[in-house]
């Protein structure tokens, strides 16, 4: 078994795919209507055919509350591994990304927070 897709809950697909194409640097994989929204993945650039991530839109009722109490309480949606999180730190933060949480070392991970632009906080984490 293995993970084949993933979803992030945006609120607007297209701003979420620009942010996770032209800042976090995944490539668009699948761009397909899906009934009024749309079918929009990406991978990472080193593994086309690897996991696929869903720009999910979080029309749900429960998607909005969900997000903010995630956000409210600064708990990430999810994890994205990177190969030296406090290079990729500054490399992010000289394209605009806002961060909540600078490279902190946790045992032997160094993480760092960031925020999606669309309702989520984004941890990136490396081996430290």
């Amino acid at each position: 078994m293995k993970i084949n897709l993933t979803s992030v809950l945006v609120d607007d697909q297209d701003k979420a795919l620009a942010f996770y194409t032209d800042k976090l640097g995944f490539v668009k994989k699948n761009d397909l209507p899906a009934g009024e929204f749309r079918w929009l993945t990406v991978v990472g650039p080193d593994d086309p055919e690897g996991p696929e991530l869903l720009l999910e839109p979080d029309a749900h009722p429960a998607a909005k509350p969900f997000k903010e109490a995630l956000v409210s309480d600064g708990i990430p949606y999810t994890s994205f591994a990177v190969a030296d999180a406090n290079a990729e730190f500054d490399r992010l933060s000289k394209l605009g990304v806002r961060f909540t949480q600078e490279p902190v070392e946790m045992g032997p991970m160094t993480t760092a927070v960031l925020d999606d632009t669309c309702g989520n906080l984004i941890q990136i984490a490396s081996a430290s």
